[in-house]
């Protein structure tokens, strides 16, 4: 047992050295990553799996699928920086910006799935007031980037110039065949994943807290804040307007020469954070596990 200590430090030293490489956009080495996420599982297994002993395994087994798939390439450091393509129609990508957007969160949605099914039961009250609590600013971030890309792209479609051939003058053209009510929902299919990453991690957040496991709640947690850059990300994807009230975009932290991709960066801290708390928040004793399922049940009056 003293070796899982130690595996788990070496795991948040590779996160740590993930995030570095990640902040600089020249990573320390590009397996780290994936390293960080392999030792986490070998903790896990090493620490004590939870009961059902296949639910830690089976959700790190996505994720670390997909940090290999995103590994930087061999030939050189991955570049960070931040190309914008826009959309000569000045419209809505909603195929771009749900492809973004499932890309960059489903392995995540499959981990907190699997943990979501395998720890399903109740949670308290105070535990469930939080969670809803919680979740109202987000769902209102949402709403408010919705609202205001959606806003930006009508007028900017909606002013456009023609001009008339057979006339002198030149007309003004307003509403150009788009429709508000499409845009806004096509938008909210774009946000769809990231929404339903903030939801589910916070539902898991309940359910592990209602079992003791407050640490691993806390890591949940974390994972509900990691979805407000994935949802500005995927509405950048999708429209060539950031919008007036991302807080959570590329640029909320300007980037500098040394540090091209501070919000990545950050974003890849928080995550990372969240998965080291959840795996050690789990992981443990038999004993601790079912001395932490009597106190649940004791105040639950089972």
């Amino acid at each position: 047992m003293r070796r899982a200590p130690l595996l788990l430090a070496l795991a948040a030293v590779c996160a740590v050295a993930h995030v570095g490489g990640v902040l600089a956009a020249a990573p320390i080495w590009r397996g780290a990553e994936v390293l960080s996420l392999a030792l986490l599982l070998a903790y896990a297994i090493a620490a004590g799996l939870p009961a059902p002993r296949w639910a830690v395994p089976a959700a790190l087994v996505p994720l670390l699928i997909d940090a290999v798939r995103t590994m930087p390439a061999a030939e050189g450091p991955r570049e960070y920086g931040w190309t914008r393509y826009e959309p000569l129609n000045r419209g809505v990508d909603v195929t771009g910006g749900f492809d973004a957007a499932l890309t960059a969160c489903w392995a995540t949605l499959v981990a907190v799935a699997v943990l979501l099914v395998a720890l399903r039961g109740g949670g308290r009250r105070r535990h469930l007031v939080a969670a809803a609590v919680a979740a109202a600013p987000i769902i209102g971030y949402a709403a408010v980037r919705i609202v205001d890309v959606g806003s930006v792209v009508v007028a900017a479609t909606g002013s456009l110039i023609v001009e008339i051939h057979s006339r002198s003058s030149l007309e003004r053209v307003d509403g150009a065949g788009v429709d508000r009510a499409t845009t806004m929902a096509t938008l909210l299919l774009v946000v769809l994943p990231p929404l339903a990453l903030a939801l589910g991690a916070l539902a898991l957040a309940v359910l592990l807290a209602g079992r003791g496991r407050r640490l691993a709640a806390a890591g949940a947690a974390l994972l509900a804040v990691v979805a407000l850059p994935l949802l500005d990300g995927s509405l950048s994807a999708a429209s060539y307007s950031e919008g007036s009230t991302a807080l959570f975009a590329w640029y909320a932290i300007a980037p500098t020469p040394a540090m091209p991709a501070p919000v990545a960066a950050l974003t890849a801290a928080v995550e990372l954070a969240a998965y080291l708390l959840i795996v050690a928040g789990l992981s443990g004793s038999e004993r601790a596990t079912m001395r932490g399922h009597r106190r649940y049940d004791g105040r639950s009056g089972r």
